[in-house]
């Protein structure tokens, strides 16, 4: 199956010059030809190909599904490594796995202070494409940490594993697959006492990822599979 991305399916039936350009060109594919589009608002189409044009390909929709979205909402509030490739490997596998929202911040340890939302939005459709979903994450601008504390949740977990300390409990057995749920995974060089204390203030419960330290892209992945993994486990 060929999906497609076009956010306003039902009243814009026809495809972006880039979505075109790659059904036509690409795949080869021609008038009368079946394709799926979604419009990443949990809508799926089945869809005709009507003109085959590269830079405008218009279709025409004959069924329509309306996937049901997940009963909680995953939220993972992220600060972006210094080497982006890591951050968009990340922003790719959490899509693939299943997530609602991602948000970006700068930390008092952190080392890159700059995102392109763009960039991030492009990785997020071409994830959910390769995935076959039909929901594409919210993607909001990089902020700083204090205006992430702000954010509305049901359950908010602060990601952290403290040396020489008494250990948090997991975050697999804290979280509940009810309402909404937000993680805050901190920088390369880890939160800041500081940053740690106004989360903690902030009604955010510190909880452990696993028995070892892991790299910021990896403990916002696993954040990620743990709790899409809430309803069977």
């Amino acid at each position: 199956m060929h999906l497609f991305y076009q956010p306003n399916a039902s009243k814009e039936p026809f495809l972006s010059e880039e979505e075109s350009r790659h059904c036509v060109k690409t795949l080869r594919l021609g008038k009368g030809d079946s394709i799926s589009v979604t419009d990443g608002h949990g809508n799926q189409f089945s869809c005709v190909i009507e003109t085959a044009d590269p830079r405008r390909c218009q279709f025409r929709i004959v069924d329509q599904h309306a996937e049901t979205p997940r009963p909680y909402s995953i939220h993972l509030a992220v600060a972006p490594t210094k080497n982006l490739d890591r951050t968009e490997w990340f922003i790719e596998k959490a899509v693939e796995l299943g997530v609602d929202r991602l948000s970006f911040f700068i930390g008092q340890h952190s080392e890159r202070r700059v995102l392109k939302t763009d960039r991030v939005e492009k990785i997020a459709v071409a994830a959910m494409k390769q995935s076959l979903q039909a929901y594409l994450p919210q993607i909001d601008p990089l902020v700083a940490f204090q205006e992430i504390l702000a954010l509305p949740a049901d359950q908010r977990f602060l990601a952290h594993l403290p040396e020489g300390e008494e250990k948090p409990a997991s975050l697999l057995r804290t979280a509940k697959p009810t309402g909404k749920l937000l993680v805050l995974i901190g920088p390369e060089g880890d939160f800041s006492e500081k940053e740690i204390s106004a989360a903690v203030q902030a009604g955010f419960q510190m909880v452990t990822l696993g028995a070892t330290r892991l790299r910021t892209e990896t403990a916002a992945l696993a954040a990620c599979h743990i709790l899409n993994l809430l309803p069977i486990l």
